[in-house]
């Protein structure tokens, strides 16, 4: 059951930049009512639980903390979105596997495998790739622009992931900390969309319909699915799980949005995909198990 959990995690959370792109909102937009649905959604649950969530309110603080870092995530990674498409800006984002594993060495000690550090210059050489520098066929807008805030993306959600480090210490049932990221990201969201564009309140159909199922689907019941399934298992079981799904949400891109890359933006594709297998499958054995970019 723990990996069919896994599986179905991952499958259901390939589908956050389709669902954010069939919306057709804006960044912030767009960020604000994935989370922001969500809420409502997380705090029953997490009532139902309550008794269990022994964290400290200063571990519940921290969480809240952590939401700021996780709204930037997605303004940075809607916006990458709309330069390069779902499926590089999904691709790039999830190298926050080993930016998370250099973190880990430099401020706690975790002294990396040589795995992690030979897949470095790999991946880097992969978006170097992805990113369309002189290729007259790159796809996307603005695939450079594009590749910088996916980048930008996995720096925050790298510091999101870091946070979350303290704030679950204690290993609440998970509802309960995604419940405080969820309201700190979308108190971050209201304080930027005020100080810049806005948010667009206004209710419309489709792009409610889609938004709703981006705060379902991969905000809650994946989140969940994955945070439980991820620490239960085996290395190679878990770089397969983490590497399913910017693959799949390449797959749709294409399928539904016709993205086409070219030839060399899809070789740099699978060379980033193999390197954060591996950094995933060496984090996971030294027990920091990899959590998937759900931007």
């Amino acid at each position: 059951m723990t990996v069919v959990a896994a599986l179905v995690g991952a499958i259901i959370i390939s589908f956050s930049a389709i669902f954010y792109s069939l919306s057709g909102a804006d960044a912030i937009t767009g960020g604000f009512f994935r989370v922001a649905f969500a809420v409502p959604v997380l705090f029953v649950i997490w009532w139902a639980r309550r008794d269990k969530d022994q964290r400290p309110l200063k571990h519940r603080v921290i969480a809240f903390a952590a939401g700021i870092a996780f709204a930037f995530d997605m303004i940075a990674w809607h916006n990458a979105i709309h330069d390069i498409g779902a499926g590089l800006a999904t691709l790039l984002a999830n190298t926050q596997v080993i930016l998370v594993a250099i973190a880990a060495w430099l401020f706690f000690g975790d002294k990396p495998r040589r795995t992690v550090v030979a897949a470095i210059p790999v991946v880097l050489a992969g978006v170097a790739l992805v990113s369309g520098i002189g290729q007259g066929d790159a796809y996307g807008e603005n695939p450079l622009r594009g590749t910088l805030l996916a980048l930008a993306a996995a720096v925050f959600y790298t510091m999101f992931i870091l946070v979350m480090k303290f704030a679950n210490s204690a290993r609440a049932p998970a509802a309960g900390p995604l419940l405080d990221v969820s309201t700190g990201a979308v108190l971050t969201l209201l304080v930027v969309g005020a100080l810049g564009s806005g948010i667009d309140f206004a209710f419309s159909w489709p792009k409610t319909g889609w938004l709703l199922a981006l705060a379902i689907g991969p905000q809650v019941i994946a989140w969940m699915m994955i945070g439980y399934a991820l620490p239960r298992l085996p290395a190679s079981e878990t770089a397969t799980i983490v590497l399913l799904q910017p693959a799949l949400t390449l797959v749709w891109g294409a399928m539904i949005f016709s993205e086409r890359p070219s030839p060399l933006q899809i070789v740099g594709a699978v060379v980033v995909l193999v390197g954060v297998a591996l950094v995933a499958a060496s984090s996971q054995r030294r027990g920091r198990p990899p959590v998937p970019e759900t931007g």
